[in-house]
């Protein structure tokens, strides 16, 4: 079974596939808030407490197939992670480490919701929360079951690795491992903006 991904607009098209090996968590990390709020999205990507439902994968099970030419890249600093977006609609994709082989792809559920499909239903409720520190104290962290997550998704990023199923990704280039469009690093004042707007 895969499941769609889709920008809100419907110009980035795309699916994962073995959505069941999946795993789901809310991120309530200032990164990622910052993130919403420099594509403008934050009242789409955020929920109430500032949290940013993401699907963690592998590279590999993300496969985009229309609209790839408003795929983009912005980090927001020098050695921070990749996030990517869809240019035309400002949707959030998801995130990725800058060494392409770090198969890990964190998808936000902005790109996972568009084609109506259930979360729930492809890759199950949400155990874990994570970050909790950057919430107002309202939400529990879960770290039981955020160390169970990572016990689940290491295997599979070990195995990505030793089989160069990393180069399998449509993030990054197969042979020079640059990512497949140059990434937008935030000035200090513009990620000073985000980090800090309410």
């Amino acid at each position: 079974m895969n499941h769609p991904l889709q920008c809100r607009c419907g110009t980035l098209q795309g699916r994962v596939h073995h959505p069941e090996r999946a795993h789901r968590a809310v991120c309530y990390c200032k990164d990622c808030q910052a993130y919403a709020r420099f594509l403008g999205m934050e009242h789409v990507v955020l929920d109430a407490y500032g949290g940013t439902d993401v699907v963690a994968t592998v590279s590999k099970h993300v496969a985009l197939t229309d609209g790839i030419g408003s795929l983009a890249c912005l980090s927001l600093s020098e050695n921070g992670l990749l996030r990517w977006f869809a240019s035309c609609c400002n949707t959030p994709i998801g995130n990725t480490p800058r060494n392409y082989r770090l198969a890990y792809v964190g998808l936000v559920h902005t790109c996972l919701e568009a084609a109506g499909a259930s979360l729930d239903r492809s890759f199950g409720p949400v155990r874990v929360r994570v970050n909790t520190g950057s919430t107002d104290g309202s939400v529990d962290g879960t770290p039981i079951a955020v160390a169970t997550m990572m016990l689940r998704l290491l295997p599979s990023l070990a195995r990505a690795r030793l089989d160069r199923s990393y180069e399998r990704t449509p993030f990054f280039d197969a042979h020079s491992g640059d990512p497949v469009v140059r990434p937008k690093v935030l000035t200090r004042s513009e990620r000073a903006r985000v980090r800090t707007a309410a």
